[in-house]
């Protein structure tokens, strides 16, 4: 017989007494980084005993690794590692109980010792697992308010755009509104009003550009450069063509009369759609419709690609989209088509 460090006595071969205990606790210096491959190493050693010595385990030195590698491996180990170790747990218990002569012989408080034992083991186990489910839950809080605050920055990121090509399309007109009352006060026509008409129109514009003008990142050196709208979205389409993906463009005649606001946020409406697909549709072929339809300016962009663009990717399309498409209170649909590929589908009610 052998005393161990613990204190406890193991019954067996000398060479046994020496090298059980360490089959029992080395494999838990790897509880953390293999959890399921300790966890049966020590249940190894649970089932290698009664074999060797024909006699019951008793005391701290099983206790020990049994409630530490369990504990380990459903806190540690994946989900379904975690329930791998169980059903080895499980599996362990009975043949344990069935080489146990302890629990095989005439003593009746040996079936009751090694039920409670069981308990112990599997409730050790239970509560390894909800300690790894509440930190799954932390970790999957955590990456939702991120999402959410990654989402609430792309929306801000595409509000700032759009008032900084709203600041462009307005000063436009303010600025057009100055010139032509100026004009009219210096040929003599209804001089008292059109010089309130100009002074007006001066303050709105001095006003806004110092509200709106602190939203440019390039120094406003792009002040010069008209926005885009109705007519270029046939270059937009020759250059989606030219990096592979056919576009097949289709605009009502009607369009070209829309306001400069509305014509600019089509523009980026096609933009971002045609983005998408060139970023996740593969090999595909998309179509733009652009007609008015019921007083509604409807635009719709499709493709037969097999993927399927995610809000959250690159540069946040679709939330851009519906930033834009909210501005003017329309309506934006977004999804796989039925029979593949992808559709982008803005109503916008038109100014009366």
């Amino acid at each position: 017989m052998w005393t161990g460090s613990l204190g406890t006595h193991v019954a067996g071969p000398r060479w046994f007494t020496a090298a059980w205990p360490l089959l029992l606790d080395l494999p838990l210096a790897w509880r953390r980084l293999a959890p399921l491959g300790a966890w049966l190493c020590v249940l190894a050693g649970f089932l290698v005993h009664p074999l060797v010595t024909g006699r019951s385990a008793e005391g701290i030195e099983l206790l020990y690794p049994i409630g530490v590698g369990a504990f380990a491996v459903a806190a540690y180990a994946s989900r379904r590692a975690a329930v791998g170790g169980l059903v080895a747990l499980l599996v362990a218990l009975p043949v344990h109980a069935l080489l146990d002569p302890g629990v095989r012989g005439s003593d009746p408080t040996g079936p009751w010792a090694a039920a409670l034992f069981s308990v112990a083991a599997v409730a050790v186990w239970l509560s390894g697992f909800w300690m790894h489910s509440r930190r799954e839950a932390v970790v999957l809080a955590a990456r939702a308010a991120a999402a959410e605050q990654e989402a609430a920055a792309a929306v801000a990121r595409e509000r700032a755009r759009m008032a900084r090509e709203l600041h462009d399309v307005v000063s436009h007109n303010l600025s057009v509104v100055v010139l032509q009352a100026a004009g009219a006060r210096a040929a003599g026509g209804g001089e008292r009003t059109l010089e309130k008409i100009e002074r007006s129109g001066r303050e709105a514009l001095i006003e806004m550009r110092r509200l709106l003008g602190v939203l440019r990142e390039d120094g406003g050196q792009d002040t010069l450069a008209p926005q885009p709208g109705i007519a270029e979205l046939e270059p937009l389409a020759d250059q989606v063509r030219a990096a592979g993906v056919p576009v097949d463009l289709h605009i009502d005649v009607a369009c070209g009369s829309l306001p400069p606001v509305l014509q600019l946020n089509v523009y980026r409406i096609v933009q971002e759609a045609l983005t998408n697909t060139l970023k996740h549709a593969g090999p595909a072929r998309a179509e733009v419709d652009i007609r008015v339809h019921d007083r509604q300016l409807v635009v719709e962009v499709q493709d037969d690609g097999a993927e399927t663009p995610k809000a959250t990717t690159g540069g946040h399309g679709l939330i851009g989209m519906r930033e834009r498409v909210a501005l003017f209170g329309g309506e934006l649909h977004a999804g796989p088509r039925p029979d593949g590929g992808f559709r982008v589908r803005a109503e916008l009610p038109l100014p009366a």
